[in-house]
């Protein structure tokens, strides 16, 4: 796999009918809007894109439109986090023969692991894998925290490349122990994508890239100037609707923002109530400041 650029990767969203099945034409619509805005990297089947929510036929026909609009035009990442290696493994054959760049995994999310747990889940699905793998460290969800004892006994084995991780400080450890691993640090701390920047972490993944693209591509544009404090603006820009967002309900909110980017279906769970006429009118008013709309 070729190394990373610097950028911003986007964690997509999963377009759904009323009935569980992907929007396709939605789905595309999603990705070539991220590739025109100058994304870094995508990731299918994150957090925001619901992974752990959606059907199997879902899930396998979401990876087959994806690396088909996307063609290798950028790096692919699909998560196939569960809760056993049997059901990774499963989830990863839907896989198939698409082409992807790798498969990101949580430790299970169910029960919680230790440290001894957690390598042998890595080692032994990495050894399975036919795509390589990559960590996804989301303490939030799972109870534990993937800490540098971990990576120490992971960071040699030949099918596992990268991590996704919030903790900067483990970043920062990682590239000064390891600087010729062949092994990428994504940073998913929104709330400090501006100090990470400026220490040279410039790799920055998250969700809320899908229904802000614009100021995705500023906020990048600015970094790669040096012009930090410029770039701290489209973050904060970023910031406000995720606020708002959070305000009246996140994921319903998220489905409204990404209906008025034009790309139609439910990108919340299916269990979420209708957000209120008050709350899609603060959805759109937020999108014109920001100048997403």
């Amino acid at each position: 796999m070729k190394k990373l650029q610097n950028g911003f990767y986007t964690a997509l969203g999963t377009p759904l009918d009323k009935n569980g099945n992907l929007v396709a034409e939605s789905l595309e619509k999603h990705i070539n809007q991220q590739i025109e805005a100058g994304a870094a990297g995508l990731l299918l089947m994150g957090s925001m894109g619901k992974e752990a929510y959606l059907k199997n036929s879902t899930y396998e026909d979401a990876v087959k439109i994806a690396a088909k609009t996307n063609n290798g035009r950028l790096p692919l990442f699909v998560g196939a986090m569960d809760n056993s290696i049997a059901k990774v493994m499963e989830k990863i054959k839907l896989i198939g023969d698409a082409k992807i760049d790798g498969v990101v995994l949580t430790v299970p999310f169910y029960a919680t692991v230790n440290d001894d747990q957690a390598v042998n889940w890595f080692k032994i699905i990495a050894d399975m894998s036919p795509y390589p793998v990559f960590l996804y460290d989301l303490a939030v969800v799972t109870k534990y925290k993937i800490n540098l004892g971990v990576i120490d006994k992971l960071i040699n084995h030949k099918n596992i490349k990268g991590i996704k991780t919030d903790d900067w400080e483990m970043i920062h450890a990682i590239e000064r122990k390891y600087p010729d691993a062949d092994f990428e640090c994504l940073y998913s701390g929104l709330d400090s994508f501006d100090y990470a920047n400026m220490m040279g972490i410039g790799k920055n993944l998250d969700g809320m890239f899908s229904c802000t693209p614009k100021n995705g591509k500023k906020m990048v544009e600015c970094n790669l100037k040096g012009d930090f404090k410029g770039a701290r603006k489209y973050l904060d820009n970023i910031l406000l609707l995720r606020d708002t967002m959070i305000k009246y309900d996140l994921m319903p909110c998220f489905t409204h923002c990404m209906n008025l980017l034009g790309c139609d279906g439910n990108f919340h769970q299916d269990y979420c109530l209708p957000i209120t006429d008050e709350a899609k009118q603060a959805m759109k008013d937020t999108m014109k400041k920001i100048g997403e709309l």
